[in-house]
């Protein structure tokens, strides 16, 4: 008998490509006929190339980003911790909802390494998940209390990136 109870995925790391790594979970997903809800935190409304191509998908991609879309340097500001919590909210719905195979909290763990949610907030919301809903958590520095609930987790290693060369993010590939 197959197992349908939803697991939970973590890719963490330093490299490039853990959100590539839940974008192609998120593409198997719906290849397989599921629906997918993917939220950004900090990330800003203003979408990769990859969710241009998602939206052909129709009401089976669901896309939402819960950030301004800069960096949180120091403390963050009431707006960005404000749009993480509507986004951990909003997510933990659909989460919960059953009307997802998938759900991607995408930079999940920058958001509460950044100090815009709580560790122990994001563990309850993604323990309050419908049993048969996969969940990926992506981001680097994954805290302690995710990675304990974590069915799955799979560190992207930086070895070498052009970035050390100066090239800037390219659309299409890094965006």
């Amino acid at each position: 008998m197959a197992d349908t109870t939803g697991k939970v995925h973590v890719y963490t790391g330093d490299g490039k490509g853990k959100t590539t790594a839940s974008l192609g979970l998120a593409l198997r997903t719906l290849g397989a006929g599921g629906r997918v809800f993917y939220a950004q935190f900090i990330k800003g409304p203003r979408g990769s190339s990859e969710f241009e191509a998602l939206k052909r998908f129709g009401d089976s991609f669901v896309h939402r980003a819960f950030g301004a879309g800069r960096f949180v340097k120091g403390a963050p500001s009431e707006e960005d911790v404000a749009l993480a919590r509507a986004g951990l909210a909003e997510t933990a719905e659909a989460m919960a909802s059953g009307k997802y195979a998938l759900v991607v909290l995408d930079e999940l763990n920058c958001a509460v390494s950044a100090g815009l949610l709580d560790a122990e907030a994001a563990v309850a919301a993604i323990a309050a998940r419908h049993p048969s809903t996969e969940v990926a958590v992506t981001g680097r520095g994954v805290p302690a209390e995710i990675a304990e609930m974590a069915d799955l987790i799979s560190e992207v290693k930086m070895v070498k990136h052009y970035i050390d060369d100066g090239v800037k993010a390219r659309r299409g590939v890094e965006f």
